[in-house]
């Protein structure tokens, strides 16, 4: 246990930030999920807001947010294009 009145404060502050970081990732991850199962474009768009989300409060680096948004969208390219529409003949 901290013995300083700063380290004290710091302990609840940091508790106060361990579970909005921690409601944040599990929302991201939920939604970067969902894409994977079923790739969709309105999947995708949560998924790339909660990605956005977590990357402006410092959850994760802009970086890798940008990174899993490309990947996620690539994911959903590929499944377009192994399941084509049956053309009329």
């Amino acid at each position: 246990m901290p013995i300083i009145q700063s380290a004290k404060k710091k302990m609840r502050r940091d508790k106060r930030r361990t579970i909005t970081n921690r409601k944040i990732r599990q929302q991201m991850k939920a939604a970067v999920k969902q894409v994977r199962q079923q790739p969709t474009k309105k999947a995708l768009q949560k998924a790339s807001q909660a990605l956005d989300r977590a990357a402006k409060k410092g959850v994760i680096h802009k970086n890798k947010a940008s990174r899993l948004k490309s990947r996620l969208a690539k994911l959903l390219q590929e499944s377009k294009k192994a399941s084509p529409k049956k053309s009329k003949k």
